[in-house]
């Protein structure tokens, strides 16, 4: 009854994202677990990848895999279809999307009888325990991959450690990020043995290829002298600040740009509203190129070019960090050198914040005037960026060989044939 009353309210909150953001219709079959033909020959692999970001970390993974084993079907799930539409663009061709299975035992037997799996790879640390029980169960070897457990995420899964700590023994080995999240995870009950630091795959991310930076600077009309600010990743919270800070510093600098970029698509309207309520102009990305007023924010309202377009920046805030939510990759502009600015709230990517603080390839700005400050000081110091996105990249590039020990860690723990059950 209890399980019935879950899959009930489910269904009821599923509902009601549909309504609200749309793109889930054809969700809901495989959410229960049914996932239909067009899956790979075995054998295969299955990745999780829950939205966006663990969907773009997990592609160095899903490449490097086909390069060692071309013969291996890999069926990878998101959970959002923002991070479904990561796959389709960076992974066309060479893997199968289904949305994962409710975490209640008749999907999972539904979707794991479908894919039939050789293995499976979470990434990040998205712990499902019936999901796990039932891999388990039939003998199916898993592996959490770029394995990270955030400030918040520790205390919470703390309270349950008798329950976490039955979960974790079901899941074959952890490759962790930093010593600190193998730490947290045998502390939750993961047994040590089966714990490597193996580094962030996100520092394994191929920079985009040379070149492309003319062409962006094309689609979305910006001229050869302008000055560009992109704040990447938003929250609400944190977009007024950058606009405030925006309308004061185009008084110094006439030829900025920015381009904001909230985490949410659906946020979209609401960034407009801020903008338009401090007497500036709005553009969104999708209905470029075309006719733009040179002092119009860009909003950019596409999911999966973000990354790509941090190229043109002159200088990179990321978002969700002056406002209490963890905060995202910021290894993504690093990677193209470019100096980084962000908030406090790094839980979620610490290590990645400690490195290029240390490396002097970032700066911590701790509310809207002291980015202000450093926003205006970087943009009229050509020499401090060079200097700062040579020591972010540096740092990075001192850090590779995540997917490497990850993928031997698949070698040895997880290719071998399951007994299914």
């Amino acid at each position: 009854m209890a399980l019935r009353l879950g899959l009930l309210a489910y269904l009821v909150v599923f509902a009601v994202r549909k309504l609200r953001r749309g793109g889930y219709d054809r969700a809901i079959g495989q959410r229960l677990g049914r996932y239909g033909a067009g899956l790979p020959a075995e054998p295969r692999c299955w990745i999780h990848a829950v939205s966006v970001g663990e969907a773009a970390t997990a592609v160095p993974l899903v490449e490097a895999l086909l390069r060692r084993w071309p013969e291996l079907g890999i069926v990878m799930t998101t959970v959002t279809p923002t991070g479904a539409r990561i796959v389709s663009d960076r992974l066309d061709g060479k893997v199968s999307h289904r949305y994962f299975p409710v975490d209640l035992p008749g999907p999972v037997r539904r979707a794991l009888d479908a894919v039939r799996p050789r293995f499976f790879i979470g990434m990040e640390t998205e712990l499902w325990p019936n999901f796990f029980r039932a891999l388990a169960a039939r003998g199916v070897p898993s592996m959490i991959a770029n394995g990270r457990i955030s400030d918040r995420s520790f205390r919470r899964y703390r309270r349950v450690r008798f329950l976490t700590s039955r979960m974790l023994r079901d899941v074959g080995v952890f490759a962790m990020q930093s010593q600190e999240d193998a730490r947290r995870i045998i502390a939750l009950g993961a047994p040590p043995e089966r714990v490597v630091v193996t580094g962030n795959l996100k520092a394994d991310l191929a920079a985009p290829d040379a070149g492309g930076e003319s062409l962006w600077q094309r689609l979305l009309g910006l001229g050869e002298d302008d000055l560009v600010w992109i704040a990447g990743s938003t929250h609400r919270g944190e977009d007024a600040a950058v606009l405030d800070a925006f309308a004061r510093l185009r008084t110094h600098f006439p030829q900025l740009v920015l381009l904001l970029a909230p985490r949410h698509p659906e946020r979209v309207p609401e960034v407009e509203r801020l903008v338009i309520e401090r007497g500036l102009s709005a553009v969104r990305r999708s209905d470029l190129p075309g006719a733009r007023d040179r002092n119009s924010v860009i909003i950019l309202n596409t999911v999966g070019e973000l990354a790509q377009l941090y190229r043109v920046a002159t200088v990179v805030f990321v978002g969700g960090s002056l406002v209490p939510t963890g905060g995202h990759n910021m290894l993504e502009p690093a990677l193209l050198r470019k100096a980084v600015l962000f908030g406090p709230h790094t839980g979620n990517f610490r290590e990645s914040a400690d490195v290029l603080l240390a490396a002097g390839g970032a700066v911590l700005v701790r509310e809207g005037a002291e980015l202000e400050r450093w926003v205006g000081r970087l943009l009229g110091d050509l020499e401090l960026r060079q200097r700062m996105g040579e020591a972010a990249f540096q740092a990075l590039v001192g850090r590779q060989g995540a997917v490497k020990h990850t993928l031997e860690l698949v070698e040895r723990f997880l290719m071998m044939e399951p007994a299914h059950g």
